[in-house]
């Protein structure tokens, strides 16, 4: 019965929250491409979607899950999700390009609280008194962070940035949230990530330059593993890993990435930064574990 037991608990980790914590990592690690890769914004997001799109494409057709979607109208708003995931994340490497990894990373880890007050909009669910405390302590983080609230400041510019970034993400999950419950997230993934790479393919071509093997590497690495792979992984560890445990972890993303940023880029968080980032996180990861859907 000991052997049973232990071989479940054993079994349990390696299959849900191994696959969790894997899949935060990779979403860690993806911000140290935006100073590994020296593009635009535009063409990193545009190169990260057309990996990733074609990498889901195998995906699903090896799991042989349907490409079609069940109403028209579908397909009209997943180009609208597909727009917005676009800024999303033109918004978030430009804000690492800017400033530094931990900068954007702890800036765009607001989205939770965003989340919370825009959901009240959009569904007209109540707020609660310790949301706004949550919400506080957020942005009080950000402005914690911030040295001088001067646009000629790049550490100002990035966390402004990597609040858009955090604004847009919460605005594309809201707007999932309806479509989680028809599509595999694989799906979804799939067509977002097939219009934000059409929708930045002009820009991307007036700004491309002459490639480098190495960035073409690294986007793909980009594509494959931090977004596709690691979406897939954070799915389907989500079958068997409670939200409230899988929101916690997904509170490690920028620790992760700061940690990766410290080996990889020599990037060491100032004391304002570290500071401002815990006030970030306790907020966020508050929301995120007490407003479950």
């Amino acid at each position: 019965m000991i052997q049973k037991n232990s071989y479940s608990i054993f079994q349990f980790f390696n299959y849900s929250l191994l696959k969790v914590h894997i899949a935060v990592m990779f979403f860690g690690l993806s911000g140290l491409f935006g100073k590994w890769i020296d593009l635009p914004p535009a063409l990193i997001t545009c190169g990260r979607c057309v990996f990733a799109f074609a990498t889901l494409f195998f995906l699903i057709l090896f799991s042989k899950e349907r490409f079609t979607l069940r109403k028209t109208g579908h397909y009209f708003v997943f180009a609208g999700l597909g727009l917005l995931l676009a800024l999303h994340w033109c918004a978030f490497f430009y804000s690492i390009q800017i400033a530094t990894v931990a900068v954007g990373l702890l800036t765009f880890s607001t989205f939770p609280v965003f989340t919370v007050f825009l959901e009240t909009l959009f569904f007209r669910e109540k707020i609660r008194w310790t949301d706004i405390v949550a919400a506080s302590l957020t942005v009080g983080g950000v402005a914690w962070m911030v040295p001088t609230f001067d646009l000629n400041n790049s550490t100002t510019v990035g966390a402004i940035f990597g609040s858009l970034s955090g604004i847009t993400f919460a605005i594309l999950q809201i707007l999932n949230r309806k479509y989680v419950q028809i599509y595999s997230g694989k799906l979804i993934t799939f067509y977002q990530t097939g219009v934000a790479a059409l929708v930045l393919l002009p820009i991307a071509s007036s700004t491309a330059g002459n490639f480098t093997m190495p960035d073409i590497l690294m986007l793909i690495a980009l594509g494959v593993l931090c977004t596709a792979t690691a979406h897939s992984l954070f799915i389907s560890g989500l079958l068997s890993v409670k939200v409230r445990t899988a929101s916690i972890i997904a509170g490690l993303e920028p620790v992760y990435g700061i940690v990766f940023a410290m080996i990889f880029l020599s990037e060491t968080p100032l004391w304002k930064e570290i500071c401002g980032g815990m006030m970030i996180l306790t907020g966020a990861v508050y929301v995120s574990t007490v407003n479950k859907h």
